[in-house]
């Protein structure tokens, strides 16, 4: 590995050719310029790891040389030497001008070799940082996906394939990786870009109120119906419509949306008049669709006309090596909408997030990124702002077991998995129904069974 480099600027010669040598015995490439305008035209061709300036000299002082550098390498790594009287000036310069630190001269060699350290892995840091930014800019980015991994180049090629028909998609993927992102750069690359998207999540509406939701209804149509209203087909008209969770549908409504699709007319409820819709249809589902269809939950008819077109999605733990590329893509974004200062992280707290399964995928990444940038007052992102558990080891969800005698009926046995598994993930709900590949709604139906149960027990 090449040796850091390190400027020097100080008008006197014997004290920086001191501070050189000593440098250059921690085994540092050491620099040195006279003044504060020499070092300017200087480091733009050395370009040092860390800038070590005086304050007071000829020509260009210390504190404009320090100005001077933030307009052309805003993230060069500056230290200023002080004497008793700019202290003051040195805190400023390094609350307003972005220095790193100042230290008062005499200078303590102990206290040097310790900040220089610290100013070296600093601006190493920041390298790392605006390469992962450039890679972001070359090739990182597919219009609002992010990532450079073989499987993530794969769905990029689909969807450059797809997006310029207007044939359905069906989306599979663990909760988390993006489906509804990837719906909407479909949409984006295609001839229906100007037109609306509308999503809709499936297991989020009440059964009741689902084809309303899908095919709107007139007024008086059923209580509570004050009003006509469109509904998403219509509103999607001539652009794009996703059901998202499509396989929580319920079969009746399945039957009725494939009819739809298949005559591209929809009726409101209360109405007996037919109207014509032009939509693109794209399904997500966090569900094995064959599996759904074997299990009768999903019709294969429907599956056959959503699924003209497969995108499956790799979880995060599949695509680790697009971890560091999305940790600086959502700091950049993040920092901006919460007018936070941070720009980047640490190669240690990278690390943390690298050794992390993600079960949550990139929606868990970006809930940790961004409780780490709310709560981070600086400009890089440590360890101490991660959340602990990330610190800890995961307990491993297939490696658990769980003993039940032979003989006992199914449904005891259901019931023990169920319960153990909401053990396991300390009551969130939601991950338990993910592991159990059930939708929310079945397990607090089984939940509240098990409570009547219980109740006529005691």
């Amino acid at each position: 590995m090449s040796r850091p480099k390190v400027m020097i600027v100080d008008d006197e010669a014997s004290s920086r050719q001191g501070l050189s040598e000593l440098l250059a015995a921690w085994g540092y490439e050491t620099f040195q310029a006279v003044d504060g305008m020499e070092a300017y035209h200087f480091i733009q061709s050395v370009k040092p790891d860390v800038v070590i300036t005086d304050v007071i000299m000829p020509r260009l002082d210390g504190f404009g040389l320090l100005r001077e550098i933030r307009d052309v390498m805003p993230n060069m790594t500056i230290i200023i030497l002080t004497g008793q009287g700019n202290i003051e000036m040195a805190v400023r310069a390094i609350q307003e001008e972005g220095a790193f630190y100042y230290l008062e001269k005499p200078i303590d060699p102990v206290k040097l070799k310790v900040v220089l350290s610290k100013a070296v892995d600093y601006a190493s840091t920041r390298q790392e940082n605006e390469s992962l930014r450039r890679q972001l800019s070359d090739y990182g980015v597919f219009d609002r996906l992010v990532g450079a991994s073989l499987p993530m180049r794969e769905v990029y090629t689909l969807i450059e394939q797809v997006a310029p028909s207007s044939a359905s998609v069906l989306i599979t993927g663990e909760s988390g990786t993006g489906k509804e992102m990837v719906a909407r750069t479909i949409h984006n690359l295609s001839p229906r870009k100007n037109a609306p998207f509308v999503a809709i999540n499936c297991s989020a509406i009440p059964e009741s109120l689902m084809e309303s939701e899908l095919f709107g209804h007139e007024r008086g149509s059923f209580t509570g119906a004050y009003e006509k209203r469109m509904g998403c087909f219509e509103l999607a008209h001539t652009g794009t419509l996703l059901l998202d969770e499509i396989a929580e549908m319920p079969p009746l409504l399945q039957a009725k949306l494939l009819r739809v699709l298949e005559e591209r007319h929809v009726r409101r409820l209360g109405s007996s008049k037919e109207i014509a819709v032009d939509v693109r249809v794209i399904a997500a589902t966090n569900k094995d669709p064959m599996e759904a269809v074997r299990k009768n939950e999903f019709r294969e008819d429907l599956l056959y006309r959503l699924n003209v077109i497969p995108i499956k999605l790799p979880s995060l733990k599949e695509r680790k090596d697009d971890v560091p590329l999305l940790v600086q893509h959502m700091i950049d974004e993040l920092a901006r909408k919460h007018h936070r200062p941070t720009k980047f992280i640490t190669s240690d707290a990278l690390n943390v997030l690298l050794s992390h399964s993600w079960p949550g995928n990139v929606r868990e990444l970006r809930n940790v990124i961004e409780r780490a940038v709310i709560i981070c007052d600086k400009e890089q992102i440590e360890k101490r702002h991660l959340p602990p558990h990330l610190m800890e080891k995961e307990p491993e969800y297939p490696k658990d077991i769980l003993s039940i005698p032979v003989g006992v009926p199914l449904e005891e046995v259901e019931r023990q998995v169920i319960l153990n598994t909401l053990v396991k993930t300390d009551n969130n709900k939601t991950r338990a129904a993910e592991i159990l590949q059930i939708s929310l709604k079945t397990l607090h139906n089984k939940l509240k069974s098990y409570r009547e149960a219980d109740d006529k027990l005691d």
